[in-house]
């Protein structure tokens, strides 16, 4: 790991206009940080776990693109009028914390889970309560905690 971590943002854009907003505030934090990043777009929320795992396990294979030191997780889920807004909600949350144990990923997670889209523009807006920053931060402070306890990528 080098003293400038590399992010991985990923991104549902299931709502997109809401996406954008969160990965506004996760990418101004890490340029206030310094870290560099890459964005990669999944269509919902059910995807991202995926889309991590499938950064982590590429290193397996193909070792010449630079490791991730650390994952956002961006993306909204506004409930509707089924139960599928309680399986979205358990099962995006379930697998993005799944994948950030077993492989002792510093991971911040931005994904909503709202009632409707007024609660998650309050939540998504870099001028108010800015979620995607939050998530950023939270990811680069957890690659500050894996150095203290000198956890680096194998």
């Amino acid at each position: 790991m080098t003293d400038v971590p590399h992010i991985m943002v990923v991104e549902a854009r299931f709502h997109d206009d809401l996406a954008e907003e969160l990965a506004r505030g996760a990418v101004g934090e890490l340029h206030r940080s310094g870290a560099t990043y890459q964005r990669v777009p999944v269509p919902g929320v059910l995807e991202i776990p995926a889309a991590i795992l499938y950064a982590v396990r590429s290193m397996d294979y193909y070792t010449a693109r630079r490791r991730f030191d650390g994952y956002v997780a961006l993306g909204c889920v506004i409930r509707g009028e089924t139960t599928q807004y309680d399986v979205l909600c358990a099962e995006s949350m379930r697998g993005v914390q799944d994948v950030a144990l077993r492989y002792t990923l510093a991971l911040g997670n931005g994904i909503l889970t709202v009632e409707n889209r007024e609660q998650a523009w309050i939540r998504a807006a870099v001028g108010n309560r800015n979620r995607g920053g939050h998530a950023a931060r939270a990811c680069l402070d957890m690659i500050d905690l894996k150095r203290q306890f000198r956890l680096y990528p194998r």
